[in-house]
C-alpha cells in the first residue's frame, strides 16, 4: 500500500493520506510528494481547487512520524530531523499560500503535523468525529507546522491555553479557535466530494455547512483569558496556583506534566506572532526551536517516555518552578546560516 494517493480527479487535485494503520502519520517522503503536487498544480488551469482527505476512521493525520526522528536523534545525528522539519515546513507554507481553494476533510484525530496539512486551507471541514489538538508540548516540542500562527490568531488567550495544555477540540471548538471553518456531518461527505470533483465549485461547501453541537471553549473564555494573561509560564502557573477553582486546579495539573521549556517557548511564540498573518514568520520561529530540540530541549526524552519505553515518567530538563527565561530566549534565537529557507 502506498503512503499517499496523489492524483487529478475531475476538476480537482486530490491528496489522500493512505496510512490508516499508522493514523496517517506524515513521513518525510509524504511531505516531499505533497510539496511536488502543490508545485505542479499551482499554475495548472485545469485544476480548479485542491481536496485533501485521508483513509480510515480513526484519524485524518495524528502528526508526524517520529520513529526515524527518534532513532537518528538518540545516536546524536540531528541532520535527518532537521531535514524533515525543513521539508515539512516548506510544504506547510506552500499550502497556506496556495492560490486556489483548498478543502480538507478532517475526521477523527488531527494533531500536530496533521494540523499543518489540514488547517491551512481555505475550506477546512470537520465532522462529529473530529478531534483537533496541538499536543507537542507534552513530548518536548512546540506547536509547529504553522500551528503557532493559528494559535496566535485565536480569540483572547485561547492560543496560550490550547498550545500549552494540548486541549482536544471537537467541531464547534475547532471552528471557534480558528482551526476549521465548516461542520459537515460525515454521512454527507461522499456526496459533497463527488459534487466537488464534478464541478470544482468550492461554493458547494458553503451550502453543505451545518451548525455543530455546542463546544466547551467559548464558555471557558473568561477563565482562560484571566489565567493565561501573563507574559511568561511562571506568571501563568502563579496565577493558577493562587486560585482554588476546579478549572485552575485541573489546568495546573495538566501543565505540570509537560516540560517547562516547551511551554515557555510556546507562550513566547504565541505572543511574538500575535497580530501577524505571515506563515513564513511563524514557521521560521518554530524552526528555531525544532532545529535545537533534540540537542537542547526535551524532545528525545519526551518520545522515550511516551512512545518508546511508554513508562510515562519523563525526566525533564527543568522543574515547574525553575527560572527558564534565559533558556527560552536561547531556544528562540535566530539561527543565522541555519535558518529555515523557503
Amino acid at each position: 500500500m502506498t503512503e499517499i494517493n496523489i492524483r487529478v480527479e475531475g476538476k480537482l487535485g486530490r491528496i489522500t493520506l493512505s496510512r490508516p494503520d499508522a493514523m496517517n502519520a506524515l513521513t518525510y517522503e509524504m511531505c516531499v510528494l505533497i510539496e511536488a503536487a502543490l508545485d505542479a498544480w499551482r499554475n495548472d488551469d485545469a485544476i480548479k481547487m485542491l481536496l485533501i482527505d485521508a483513509e480510515g476512521e480513526r484519524a485524518f493525520c495524528a502528526g508526524g512520524d517520529i520513529s526515524e526522528l527518534y532513532a537518528t536523534g538518540v545516536k546524536g545525528d540531528y541532520s535527518f530531523g532537521r531535514k524533515f522539519w525543513q521539508t515539512e515546513y516548506r510544504m506547510n507554507a506552500k499550502l497556506f499560500e496556495f492560490p486556489k481553494p483548498v478543502a480538507s476533510f478532517m475526521q477523527g484525530f488531527t494533531m500536530g503535523g496533521g494540523v499543518g496539512v489540514g488547517c491551512h486551507g481555505s475550506h477546512r471541514i470537520v465532522s462529529e468525529t473530529s478531534k483537533i489538538a496541538m499536543p507537542e508540548c507534552s513530548i518536548g516540542l512546540v506547536p509547529d507546522a504553522g500551528g503557532s500562527l493559528i494559535l496566535a490568531r485565536a480569540p483572547g488567550r485561547l492560543g496560550e491555553y490550547i498550545g500549552t495544555t494540548g486541549a482536544r477540540m471537537g467541531a464547534a471548538d475547532a471552528i471557534h479557535a480558528g482551526f476549521a471553518d465548516y461542520y459537515v456531518p460525515q454521512s454527507d461527505w461522499a456526496a459533497l466530494i463527488s459534487a466537488l470533483v464534478e464541478t470544482g465549485d468550492h461554493r458547494l461547501i458553503d451550502a453543505a455547512g451545518k451548525t455543530p453541537d455546542a463546544g466547551k471553549l467559548e464558555a471557558l473564555s473568561g477563565d482562560i483569558d484571566r489565567f493565561f494573561a501573563g507574559e511568561t509560564l511562571a506568571d501563568i502557573i502563579r496565577t493558577l496556583g493562587n486560585d482554588d477553582s476546579e478549572f485552575a486546579a485541573n489546568t495546573l495539573k495538566n501543565l505540570k506534566g509537560s516540560p517547562p521549556l516547551s511551554m515557555g517557548c510556546t507562550i513566547q511564540m504565541v505572543h511574538r506572532l500575535r497580530g501577524t498573518d505571515s506563515i513564513r514568520r511563524a514557521l521560521e520561529l518554530e524552526y528555531r526551536f525544532t532545529h535545537r530540540s533534540m540537542e537542547h530541549a526535551d524532545f528525545l526524552e519526551g518520545i522515550r517516555a511516551a512512545i518508546i519505553d511508554k513508562d510515562r515518567n519523563p525526566i525533564w530538563k527543568h522543574k515547574p518552578d525553575d527560572a527558564i527565561d534565559m533558556d527560552v530566549t536561547n531556544m528562540l534565537l535566530p539561527l543565522g546560516a541555519d535558518a529555515l529557507k523557503f
